[in-house]
């Protein structure tokens, strides 16, 4: 499971390492929205929402869509500027089409990205597929999904709106406080890209990147198989603090790729692979049921949704649940006509720090 990025001809100057006001806001969002995927965070975040004027905290809700799972391909600029205000005006200048095809592709949970995605503006099609996941993902997207579907103006503006009144609640703060480490973070790598190449780099930012040894492309240890390329506008490289453990990839056709990646923290363990993981684990050895459960790490699904995004049929994906939940690394919560299964962050803790890291990747 690895995500390919063609490199090939890219000249040195379009790799770039720099840092994010809006991707390092969107992993603060994200630590709100799943606590659980940042146990050291937790405190923060519990402070955080007890200091939130309720109407924020209400809108951060509504649109939490949009990072929860992953982030939307517009949270994670591919030429970072220098503030949260310049970055959302680039924001600002994507069409609207692109805009809420690029937040459906989160929202409504689907991992396979044609390489032309109808508008749900103005394909019938697109838009009923695109109700009918965001039901079974809940009231809250639904909602959410039907008012940008009808007037992605408004929300477009609403979630701007949204975004900047954070700056003062939490996000001045939090910035300022990890700016020099991020800082510090960017001259390593430049320094590591400057004197002993990309390789080095990479190698540097995460044991999940690798350079292929004839340069031509990058590998990223993730979800799917896919493929992008940086022909032409380059690959961007985004230290976060408030990200770790995830490492988050755009790689939507489109966009340019992009890579936020963790900061190291002091005396980091050495990473492992999957394949080091499913020895460890033999009731977690089929490769299915691996898939399944990353999938399952980035937020609940339903079966129907595991089944559309790996492409097998749902008696199929029941048939793994049902292993996966005697285990006890899933819960199951019926809403309405949907089940929707999360993975147990707590059961998969007790299994140890190399597997929660591996899917939590």
């Amino acid at each position: 499971m690895t995500l390919r990025i063609d490199i090939t001809g890219l000249p040195s100057e379009q790799v770039r390492f720099a840092t994010s006001p809006l991707a390092e806001l969107t992993a603060m969002l994200h630590v709100l929205a799943e606590p659980g995927h940042h146990p050291r965070l937790a405190d923060w975040a519990a402070d955080v929402w007890a200091g939130l004027a309720p109407e924020l905290a209400e809108r951060l809700r509504e649109s939490e869509f949009l990072w929860r799972s992953s982030q939307a391909d517009f949270l994670l600029p591919a030429r970072p500027r220098p503030s949260l205000a310049e970055e959302l005006d680039d924001v600002d200048r994507i069409d609207d089409e692109t805009y809420v095809t690029a937040a459906l592709i989160t929202t409504c949970g689907s991992n396979r990205v044609p390489l032309a995605v109808p508008s749900p503006l103005t394909d019938a099609t697109a838009r009923e597929r695109a109700l009918d996941l965001a039901q079974a993902r809940g009231p809250r997207q639904e909602a959410f999904v039907e008012r940008l579907l009808a007037d992605p103006a408004a929300v477009r503006a609403r979630v701007r709106h949204s975004l900047e009144r954070c700056a003062g609640a939490f996000f001045d703060a939090a910035w300022a406080g990890v700016a020099v480490q991020l800082a510090t973070d960017l001259r390593v790598k430049n320094d590591l890209l400057k004197r002993q190449g990309l390789a080095a780099a990479l190698a540097s930012v995460s044991g999940a990147l690798t350079l292929a040894p004839d340069g031509d492309h990058i590998t990223v240890d993730k979800l799917q198989d896919k493929a992008t390329a940086a022909h032409g506008s380059g690959v961007t490289f985004i230290p976060s603090v408030f990200g770790s453990p995830h490492l988050a990839v755009v790689h939507t056709p489109g966009w340019q790729p992009v890579v936020q990646y963790p900061v190291a923290e002091p005396n980091p363990p050495e990473p492992v692979s999957l394949e080091t993981v499913g020895l460890r684990l033999e009731a977690l050895a089929h490769p299915i049921r691996l898939r399944l459960l990353r999938t399952l790490a980035r937020g609940p699904h339903t079966t129907g949704e595991l089944a559309h995004a790996w492409e097998l049929t749902a008696p199929e994906v029941s048939r793994h649940l049902a292993v996966l939940r005697r285990a006890g690394l899933l819960t199951a919560q019926r809403q309405g006509r949907y089940i929707r299964y999360t993975l147990n962050l707590p059961a998969m803790t007790t299994l140890g720090t190399d597997l929660l890291s591996a899917v939590l990747r």
